[in-house]
């Protein structure tokens, strides 16, 4: 059965619930409107999505800022800034401008993607949008930013990796257009994790063990230093406070949350079971070293296009396992890297045994063997950036 994209947002559902019980009257309401706000633009794109022949507009990827002045009808914002037109006076306006460009330069030099639908879509974005409005999403045609409450969230165009998670929720209904619910919308949210890290990374010329892994931190409770929406190093230790308690995703399989399919659901906890593909992605990158869309970032993007709206992790890990072969040689580190991650979230890849981890040389190297007799070969040599990886993998084992 096929199921209506809805509206995805940054914020998921229980944050909002959790801003509900705040004893700031302010924040309940900011909260509050934001749900209501939420509820009533998924049922209009519903209805626009309905629409046969509805389609994005081309334009070369260039980019189109309005002012909604704390509206929420966006066919009355006011066009504040063009792609060949000057800076503005408003940092919502060039944050959000900048953040578009970033993402749109990201996708089209690394993958040769031009913009979201590879059909050189424009890029439309509106701030200031409601008032108090806690959150940032992609509509399936344009981006709209809240200012935040100003306590729990500051505006949310202020961060380069909300822009391009919101934009990559594009990319991914362009390419493998995975349904937003369980498992396959867990992925669709870890896409948009995982490369709105990988922009952020890109645009600072960070390696992997140089990043800090995590989404939203820039907007994310401005009071508290340190901590942020989600984290794909960490999955689970993205925040701990009094306002929101513990940061409930897990990272591995035998803590995966199931939740109803509905909206206060989060469609099956397509947030919270995020954190599950997101430290696969993370200890692929770091057991592959570098910078992190060279190697893994490819190998994603690959599989990414390869899948289908109801593809689960199962069948996404067999598939980047594949695409790392395809992209860097069957045996090659790369390969390696990816069958580790995805063993350290507790997911074998199909077809392939257990790995047996042996020293395979006088100075403490580590070598992988998958044993099957149909392949013929062996998993040759890991390099040093594996080395560590197995390292890793066994604090988190001896941290159960």
């Amino acid at each position: 059965m096929s199921r209506t994209r809805p509206i995805n947002c940054i914020i998921p559902p229980y944050i909002l619930d959790k801003l509900l019980e705040s004893p700031d009257r302010d924040v309940r309401q900011a909260a509050l409107d934001t749900m209501l706000t939420t509820a009533r633009l998924r049922g209009e794109r519903m209805v626009r999505a309905s629409i046969a022949g509805a389609t994005a507009t081309p334009g070369d990827g260039r980019r189109t800022i309005f002012d909604c002045d704390e509206g929420v009808t966006l066919s009355r914002a006011n066009l504040v800034r063009t792609e060949d037109g000057p800076e503005s006076a408003d940092t919502a306006v060039d944050k959000a401008f900048e953040g578009l460009g970033l993402t749109r330069d990201f996708y089209r030099q690394v993958f040769q993607r031009d913009s979201i639908d590879d059909q050189g879509m424009r890029l439309d974005g509106y701030v200031h949008f409601d008032v108090q409005f806690n959150n940032a999403f992609w509509d399936g045609q344009q981006m709209i930013f809240g200012d935040g409450d100003g306590t729990e969230f500051s505006n949310l165009a202020g961060s380069l990796d909300v822009i391009g998670h919101e934009l990559t929720h594009g990319v991914t209904e362009n390419t493998a257009g995975l349904e937003y619910h369980n498992q396959s919308g867990a992925l669709n949210e870890s896409m948009s994790d995982v490369f709105g890290s990988l922009v952020k990374q890109w645009s600072l010329k960070q390696k992997a063990e140089e990043a800090d892994w995590k989404i939203g931190a820039e907007v994310w409770t401005p009071g508290i230093a340190g901590d942020a929406l989600r984290s794909l190093k960490e999955p689970g230790h993205a925040y701990d406070n009094p306002q929101f308690g513990k940061d409930p995703q897990p990272d591995r399989m035998s803590r995966f949350i199931h939740l109803p399919d509905t909206p206060r659901g989060d469609s099956g906890g397509v947030h919270l079971n995020s954190g599950i593909p997101n430290k696969a992605f993370y200890l692929t990158a770091v057991g592959i070293g570098g910078f992190a869309w060279e190697g893994a970032g490819h190998i994603w993007y690959d599989a990414l296009r390869a899948s289908s709206a109801d593809t689960g992790f199962q069948d996404f890990a067999d598939t980047t396992y594949q695409k790392a072969g395809d992209l860097f040689g069957a045996g090659s580190p790369e390969q390696a890297a990816v069958l580790a991650a995805w063993a350290g979230v507790e997911i074998q890849i199909s077809g392939v045994p257990k790995a047996r981890t042996f020293p395979v040389n006088g100075n403490g190297r580590v070598g992988r063997e998958d044993g099957i007799a149909a392949l013929s070969r062996q998993l040759g040599e890991l390099n040093a950036k594996v080395a560590a990886l197995a390292k890793d993998l066994a604090t988190i084992k001896t941290n159960r």
